[in-house]
C-alpha cells in the first residue's frame, strides 16, 4: 500500500519471502529489489529486532502480535509503541478465531488509512479512481453470470502434491479480484472447510468429488505461466487420480499468486485472473490497466 502511494519499500516485514514483487516489474521507475529488507520473524519476533529497526510507524495489527506471535502480550505492544512508534494495522486478508467482532477493512479502506498516516490523500484518490475505472472496464466485458466459472482455490503441500490446503472464496481482501470478476466458489455446498478456519487438508479423492471447472494454486513463490505448467500441470497430468479431474484434462490449472494485496498487486492479479478465466475475452498480451499511470501517481502527478 505504501509503495503504491510513492513511498519506498518497507525496511522490514514479517517474512521477506512473502513480499511479492512480480507485479512491480512493469511499473516504470519502481524497484523490485528487497536485498536490504529485514525479516521480522526469527523463531518469533523480538523486541530487540524492532528496537534495531527503529521504524517511524509499524503497519502491524496489535491483535496479530498478541494472538499469533509467541510471548507477546498487549503490554509488550504498548511498550514498543511508547518507546518507538505507533502500531497501525488491520489483519483483513484472512479470518482467524480471534476475529470475533473484528472490524475488517476493504483494500481501499485500508489503503486510505495508510495514505492518511503519510498525508498522501491525493495519490490515494488517484489510485482509487484508476482502480474503479479499470475494474469497471473489465466487468463491462465479462460474460453473463451464468457463463462464469466456479473456481477451486488450493494450496499444494509440495511441487508434487498428494494433499492440499483448501480455501473457500471468502470476503476478505485476499479474494477481492475473484469477487470483482464475478466467479463462484467450487466448494460451495460441500463439507470442505477453508484452511483459514480448520487447518485441514484434502486429497484427490475428495477433490474429485467436487471436480472444479478451474483450479488455482496459492504457492510459496511466484511462478511464470510456463514454469507453473512444467512443474504442477505436468505432474497432475501424469498422476493416476489427478489426471481424472476435468480442470487437469482441460489444462485449466493456474497460479493464484499469494494472499496479500495492495493496490498495484490487486490490479496485476485482476488482470492475470481475467486472462486465465476468460481467455476468449481478454488477450494474453493485452494490458488491462495503465502501468504508466501508476508510475505517475507514485511520482505525485495526480
Amino acid at each position: 500500500m505504501g509503495v503504491s502511494l510513492g513511498l519506498e519499500k518497507p525496511s522490514a516485514i514479517v517474512l521477506t519471502g512473502e513480499y511479492r514483487t512480480w507485479a512491480y516489474e512493469d511499473i516504470p521507475g519502481l524497484s523490485t529489489g528487497k536485498e536490504d529488507m529485514i525479516s521480522l520473524w526469527q523463531d518469533g519476533i523480538s523486541k530487540e529486532t524492532l528496537l534495531e529497526i527503529d521504524a517511524d510507524v509499524h503497519f502491524i495489527d496489535p491483535n496479530y502480535m498478541t494472538n499469533l506471535i509467541p510471548n507477546w502480550k498487549r503490554a509488550d505492544v504498548t511498550e514498543m509503541a511508547e518507546r518507538l512508534s505507533p502500531f497501525c494495522g488491520n489483519t483483513s486478508f484472512s479470518t482467524y478465531s480471534w476475529h470475533e467482532d473484528y472490524p475488517y477493512y476493504s483494500l481501499y479502506e485500508a489503503t486510505e488509512k495508510v495514505a492518511q498516516v503519510f498525508q498522501r490523500m491525493d495519490r490515494f484518490e488517484a489510485l482509487q479512481a484508476l482502480h474503479d475505472e479499470t475494474v469497471s472496464s473489465i466487468q463491462e466485458r465479462l460474460p453473463p453470470e451464468s457463463e462464469r466459472p466456479a473456481i477451486g482455490l488450493l494450496s499444494p503441500a509440495s511441487t508434487q502434491p498428494e494433499k492440499y490446503y483448501p480455501y473457500r472464496l471468502g470476503e476478505t481482501t485476499a479474494y477481492k479480484h475473484w469477487h470483482d470478476l464475478g466467479v463462484s466458489d467450487a466448494f460451495e455446498g460441500s463439507d470442505i472447510q477453508s484452511f483459514t478456519s480448520d487447518r485441514g487438508t484434502i486429497d484427490y479423492e475428495t477433490l474429485l468429488d467436487v471436480d472444479p471447472e478451474i483450479i488455482l494454486f496459492y504457492t510459496d513463490e511466484h511462478w511464470t505461466r510456463s514454469e507453473f505448467r512444467e512443474t504442477y500441470l505436468t505432474f497432475l497430468q501424469d498422476h493416476d487420480v489427478a489426471s481424472q479431474l476435468r480442470a487437469v484434462q482441460n489444462g485449466e490449472v493456474y497460479p493464484a499468486g499469494g494472499m496479500y494485496q495492495g493496490p498495484i498487486i490487486n490490479l496485476a492479479k485482476t488482470e492475470r485472473a481475467a486472462k486465465q478465466l476468460f481467455p476468449d475475452v481478454f488477450g494474453q498480451d493485452e494490458q488491462l490497466y495503465s502501468r504508466q499511470r501508476i508510475a505517475d501517481i507514485r511520482d505525485g502527478d495526480v
